[in-house]
């Protein structure tokens, strides 16, 4: 009896090892059965990839809708051209020239700078009387109280000065500055006074 007992206990021992290692075994079993629905998770986020697509296309759209607000400034530029025509937009003054006999000043019709119309007409009479003997490197306008001063610049290279020039020369030049600064009536002019140099110009 001690010896049966001696068999079947070790026997006894070992079937309950058993039963404890499969039971054991059984949740490694049921984990590698829970790991085979990884791959169904790896393809329900498959469809999640997709689903980010529509988030990429909006993310397009939204760029597409900020895309006017960064070239408005270019349809600006129609506005900034017409800024610049405005600054080239003309007027219309009457500029007086000799006649060939320096007897009177003929009155014409000419087109100016709008935006400095005094400097624009003494620009277009001084045009006319620079000659290859008789030259100008420049002049000024300055318009005080009514009263108009043109300071002339006789060139160093010229090679007649203002005192060399004849009665009709001085005619058909101070005589046009003069007429036609004064007969504008829209900018006031009551007198006009030439210098060189900032010197009185004695006629």
């Amino acid at each position: 009896m001690n010896t049966t007992q001696r068999y079947f206990l070790p026997l006894i021992f070992v079937t309950i090892i058993v039963s404890i290692s499969s039971c054991s075994s059984n949740p490694t079993a049921r984990n590698i059965d829970s790991g085979t629905p990884s791959p169904t998770t790896t393809l329900t986020n498959s469809p999640s990839s997709s689903s980010q697509t529509p988030s990429q296309i909006s993310s397009v759209a939204e760029l597409r809708e900020k895309s006017p607000n960064q070239e408005s400034p270019k349809e600006n530029t129609p506005s900034s051209s017409t800024s610049k025509a405005a600054t080239s937009k003309t007027t219309s003054v009457n500029l007086y020239t000799s006649d060939t006999q320096c007897q009177k000043l003929i009155p014409e019709k000419v087109s100016v700078l709008a935006q400095e119309p005094v400097t624009n007409v003494v620009s277009k009479i001084l045009e006319k009387r620079d000659t290859s003997d008789f030259s100008l490197s420049g002049y000024r306008v300055n318009i005080k109280n009514g009263i108009a001063t043109v300071d002339l610049r006789i060139s160093p290279e010229s090679k007649r000065q203002i005192a060399s020039l004849s009665s009709c020369e001085q005619f058909a030049l101070f005589g046009s500055l003069r007429k036609t600064l004064t007969s504008n009536t829209q900018w006031n002019i009551k007198e006009v006074r030439f210098t060189e140099r900032g010197e009185d110009i004695v006629l």
